[in-house]
């Protein structure tokens, strides 16, 4: 599946559990919206990725990209999340605000 830079370096940086360079995806006021909780900047979205990582040292496949409401910068991308928690593997949705070849604003979706 092609996907766009920051899409592809999110990715490859969650599945190394590495939340500096999750965190580097981003652009410097980016948000990330998680599991009711709002993280916003690097050094936030970089303490959320540790976080995460952490917990659950999840591992995602994307499945499916698609763009939304025909935005040219906005993504959906479908990817099975695999871990520790409850019900692994479960399919999540996560939205992407693309600008400037970085992330404005990630939601993770069930």
């Amino acid at each position: 599946m092609n996907l766009p830079s920051a899409i592809s370096t999110y990715v490859e940086a969650s599945n190394a559990q590495d939340a500096q360079r999750v965190a580097a995806a981003f652009l410097p006021d980016a948000t990330v919206h998680d599991e009711g909780h709002l993280h916003r900047g690097r050094a936030d979205i970089a303490a959320w990725a540790e976080d995460s990582a952490r917990r659950y040292g999840a591992t995602m496949v994307p499945l499916g990209l698609d763009r939304i409401d025909g935005k040219d910068q906005d993504y959906a991308l479908s990817a099975e999340v695999s871990g520790n928690f409850p019900g692994s593997p479960i399919t999540l949705a996560f939205h992407f605000a693309l600008q400037s070849n970085g992330i404005a604003s990630l939601e993770v979706k069930p």
